[in-house]
């Protein structure tokens, strides 16, 4: 990933939404397929909240609850597409499968790292990043562990001997701006301190390598377009051995349907034995959306929702970004013009916040331009 920017940072945007010549052949026949999958009656530019879910989703998660209702439905049959799900995330973040846990919530494996830190240890993050990412860290103030703010840009050079852990977003939740990744790993392999990562607002469209990091965590419900309740963890094998599996269920067994009672603890000796007891209708959703993004592929993902990205901010007079994210601060009466238009976005921070995906259109872009731009208030 590149260096911390915002949305109005200057330089060259990437540019190629689908129909916009910025694709090849192959990434712009599969986006179009892609695309044919969803089915919003609505201008939606919301993924940064939650994603839709293409149609090979939904049909796979009334097939479930169907047979659920008749009684018919097999719970170990669940685990085929978890698995599934785990190793198409495992491609998608360049790691092995082993390196992959799964969960329901990305707070819930930030508290393992969390409660694994050494007390007295000091936790480096960005100013204003999404509460998940912090909260379980300063729940830990009573071990002495301290958690330092500093803003994104700042962050790597921020990083001191004393920092056991910067635990920060990719890709900010607010606005959409990049964290510096080269520098940030940099400094830390000069003082010895380890990365969280919450890649939750990357992993979908931005490539992310996260062999590269301690820890990385994603929720699946946004731009993953799984169901709500799914989550991911990536821990490396040399930083396994120093994590405690407090939530440590059945699921986290070396054999989980033939370890559901009694001692000995036996865990998989894996990433698994950080898994929590999976929501079992969330993943049977789950398995086909990522499917689908990399069918399509991250390189052509990426392309396309940054070039729709860039093709708003030309069209309401913004300056270049490298975001899928957009944050602009509107007028009291934009929210109405969205209402009266159909059109779907989030308020975050104050601003608004609009994100593009591979359901988005080019003509969705026009549309969004032609509601928002009466209402965009100018940087003074």
């Amino acid at each position: 990933m590149g260096q911390a920017r915002d949305n109005q940072a200057p330089g060259r945007p990437e540019s190629g939404g689908l129909e916009s010549g910025g694709l090849d052949g192959v990434g712009r026949d599969r986006l179009v397929s892609a695309r044919s999958e969803f089915d919003a009656q609505i201008t939606y530019l919301n993924t940064a909240t939650y994603g839709l879910p293409p149609r090979r989703s939904w049909a796979a998660l009334q097939s479930a609850l169907t047979d659920w209702r008749a009684g018919t439905a097999d719970p170990a049959s669940y685990d085929a597409p978890l698995a599934r799900a785990r190793a198409v995330y495992a491609q998608l973040v360049d790691v092995d499968v082993s390196a992959v846990a799964v969960g329901s919530q990305a707070s819930v494996f930030a508290g393992i790292v969390a409660t694994s830190l050494p007390a007295g240890s000091e936790v480096l993050t960005a100013t204003g990043d999404f509460t998940s990412v912090l909260f379980p860290f300063c729940a830990q103030a009573g071990r002495g562990v301290t958690v330092r703010e500093v803003p994104l840009e700042r962050l790597a050079d921020a990083v001191t001997a004393r920092t056991t852990l910067v635990a920060v977003s990719a890709v900010q939740s607010a606005d959409g701006r990049l964290v510096d990744v080269g520098a940030l790993t940099v400094a830390c392999q000069g003082t010895g301190t380890r990365i969280f990562l919450d890649v939750t607002q990357a992993v979908g469209w931005f490539p992310v390598d996260a062999s590269r990091f301690a820890f990385t965590v994603c929720s699946g419900y946004k731009w993953l377009l799984a169901p709500r309740g799914t989550a991911f963890f990536t821990v490396g094998a040399e930083d396994r051995d120093g994590l405690v599996p407090n939530n440590a269920g059945w699921y986290a067994g070396a054999e989980p349907w033939n370890s559901i009672y009694g001692q000995p603890l036996r865990l998989a000796r894996d990433a698994r034995r950080f898994d929590v007891s999976p929501a079992w209708y969330s993943w049977v959703g789950a398995a086909p959306a990522i499917e689908l993004l990399a069918e399509v592929g991250v390189p052509a993902l990426h392309r396309h929702a940054v070039g729709l990205a860039a093709q708003f901010r030309a069209g309401i007079g913004m300056r270049p970004g490298h975001s899928a994210i957009v944050s602009v601060e509107v007028g009291d009466a934009a929210a109405e013009a969205m209402r009266s238009s159909r059109m779907i976005a989030s308020v975050r921070a104050g601003r608004l916040r609009l994100s593009f995906h591979v359901s988005t259109s080019e003509q969705d872009v026009d549309h969004a331009i032609d509601v928002l731009r009466p209402h965009i208030v100018p940087r003074s």
